[in-house]
């Protein structure tokens, strides 16, 4: 880790801190995961708006795998694709509750045999139910990784692997969060506030972002 890097990585825990909660409310680590398959393409707080209801009616795996799937999409409709949503919330319950005794994977491949899991959501679960440092790679962290020169990288999977080598593992939890905040209050998709950023003189793409 150059010494670059460390001032970055000082900055965003003296900012952000190191045990930002999760965005996503859950109480059980497959609620986490469907709330994470139901984020795809939603906002968080839209998300937190309907597994607060959604929780209480379906209260355990078995009743999401006997769920209606009909009532299942009408359920989550406002998230938006709710077609694959409801499909693959249902058939995860059951593989779960079939293949793993209704416990949550730990493996990295049990995690990805489970529909609509991609390695974003398998990181997730990953680092914040077992503790075992993993990178979540989502548009945020894509997106300011580049402009920190982090990676060169667009492929999420690729951005992974790159910060692996970039990052200590005691960062590879709590990066996604702090960069996450960071963009979404600061390193914006679209007219950056550079002049703002606490993080301006270690920025290679400072005021070249518009």
């Amino acid at each position: 880790m150059n010494s670059n890097t460390k001032e970055i990585l000082n900055r965003l825990d003296k900012t952000y801190g190191t045990e930002l909660p999760l965005f996503l409310h859950s109480e059980e680590p497959w609620q986490l995961l469907f709330a994470t398959i139901l984020s795809a393409q939603c906002t968080d707080a839209r998300v937190n708006e309907v597994t607060r209801s959604l929780y209480k009616k379906y209260p355990d795996l078995e009743a999401f795998a006997n769920a209606d799937i009909k009532e299942l999409e009408n359920d989550i409709k406002s998230t938006g694709f709710y077609h694959n949503k409801a499909k693959n919330i249902k058939a995860s319950a059951r593989r779960l509750l079939d293949v793993y005794g209704g416990e949550m994977p730990r493996d990295l491949n049990d995690l990805l045999t489970l529909p609509g899991v991609g390695r974003k959501t398998a990181n997730l679960i990953r680092g914040h139910v077992f503790d075992d440092p993993a990178i979540v790679v989502d548009t945020h962290v894509g997106r300011i990784s580049r402009r920190l020169g982090f990676t060169k990288e667009k492929d999420p999977k690729k951005v992974e692997f790159d910060l692996m080598k970039e990052l200590p593992k005691d960062h590879w939890i709590i990066i996604n969060t702090q960069l996450i905040t960071l963009g979404r209050t600061i390193c914006k998709s679209q007219s950056p506030k550079c002049s703002e950023c606490f993080l301006y003189d270690l920025c290679p793409t400072h005021g070249s972002v518009k």
